[in-house]
C-alpha cells in the first residue's frame, strides 16, 4: 500500500481511519519496474490503476521516427490515472524514468472502495481534476512561457508536488531526470535545456547536482516562472470535507454569518 498516495489524497479530502484501511486493503502485490522500461503501452487494455509507490515515471507519446513528447511526470504517490480502466485502450504510454516500485488497484476494487466511502470517491475525483489542471498549466507553458520561464515553472511545480507528500524540504528536492527528459517535457532540445539550466544557475536561482535540485531563492524563481500553486488544489486535510455530508448550519452559525455581513440574524 502506498502511504504517499494516502498522504496525497489527504491533501484533497479529510479521510477517516476506515477510509485509510479500505485504501490499504484495495492494493494488490507491488512489483518492481526497471528504469527506462514501459509500465503500460499505448493500445493496451487498462484493467487496473497503477500507483507510483517509489521512483519517477512519465506519460508519453512517441512518433515512429523516435521523437517523444512527455505529457506528464508521475511522482511517488501519484496514481497513473484513477479512472483509466473505463477506457477500451490506452492512448499513451507510461514509462519508468528511474527504477519504480508499482502498486496496483484493480478496477473492481476501486469501484467497491469508492462506493463505500464518499470521502475516497471525492478524493480520487479531486486528484483527477487536479491532474487535468496540471495538464492545462503545461499547455500554457508550451504555448506562452519562454524557455527559461518554462523550466523555472516546472521546477517550482515539481518541488510543490513533492513537498505535498513529504519528499521535499524548504528549498531542496530530488530531481532524478535527465536533460533529455526535461527537453521532451518542455518541447526543447537537450542543448537548449542545458543553456537554460546554466542561465538559472548564473542568476543564482538554482543548483542541480547529484540528482538533487536546490532552489536558492524560491520567491524569485516563482516570480520568474509566473508560478501560482493554486492550480495544484492542495489544501490541509482539516479544511476539506465532503460537501454533501456537511452538517446543516445551526441558528448560531447563521447569526454569525449574518453579523459578519452587517445584517440582522
Amino acid at each position: 500500500m502506498s502511504n504517499l498516495l494516502l498522504r496525497k489524497l489527504q491533501r484533497y479530502v479529510r479521510l477517516s481511519e476506515a477510509d485509510c484501511i479500505w485504501l490499504a486493503e484495495a492494493f494488490g502485490p507491488a512489483r518492481a519496474v526497471a528504469a527506462r522500461t514501459d509500465i503500460i503501452h499505448e493500445g493496451d487494455d487498462p484493467r487496473a490503476v497503477n500507483v507510483i509507490v517509489d521512483g519517477w515515471a512519465c506519460r508519453y507519446r512517441q512518433f515512429a521516427d523516435g521523437r517523444r513528447q512527455i505529457v506528464a511526470l508521475l511522482l511517488p504517490g501519484d496514481p497513473c490515472d484513477p479512472h483509466v480502466f473505463h477506457l477500451d485502450e490506452m492512448d499513451h504510454t507510461v514509462g519508468a524514468i528511474t527504477p519504480v516500485i508499482l502498486g496496483q488497484i484493480s478496477g473492481a476494487a476501486l469501484q467497491a472502495m469508492t462506493a463505500r466511502s464518499p470521502q475516497l470517491d471525492l478524493a480520487f475525483h479531486r486528484e483527477a481534476l487536479a491532474t487535468a489542471a496540471v495538464q492545462r498549466e503545461w499547455t500554457i507553458s508550451l504555448g506562452s512561457r519562454t524557455g527559461i520561464e518554462r523550466l523555472a515553472h516546472l521546477f517550482c511545480e515539481l518541488h510543490a508536488r513533492l513537498e505535498a507528500v513529504g519528499l521535499a524540504e524548504a528549498n531542496t528536492c530530488p530531481m532524478p531526470i535527465t536533460q533529455n527528459d526535461l527537453g521532451d517535457a518542455m518541447g526543447q532540445t537537450s542543448v537548449h535545456v542545458n543553456r537554460t539550466l546554466q542561465e538559472l544557475r548564473g542568476m543564482g536561482l538554482i543548483t542541480l547536482r547529484s540528482r538533487r535540485l536546490t532552489i536558492h531563492d524560491p520567491v524569485a524563481l516563482a516570480r520568474l516562472a509566473h508560478f501560482d500553486p493554486t492550480y495544484l488544489h492542495f489544501v490541509a486535510p482539516a479544511d476539506r470535507t465532503v460537501p454533501w455530508r456537511r452538517e446543516p448550519p445551526t441558528h448560531d452559525d447563521l447569526a454569525e454569518i449574518s453579523n459578519s455581513r452587517g445584517g440582522p440574524a
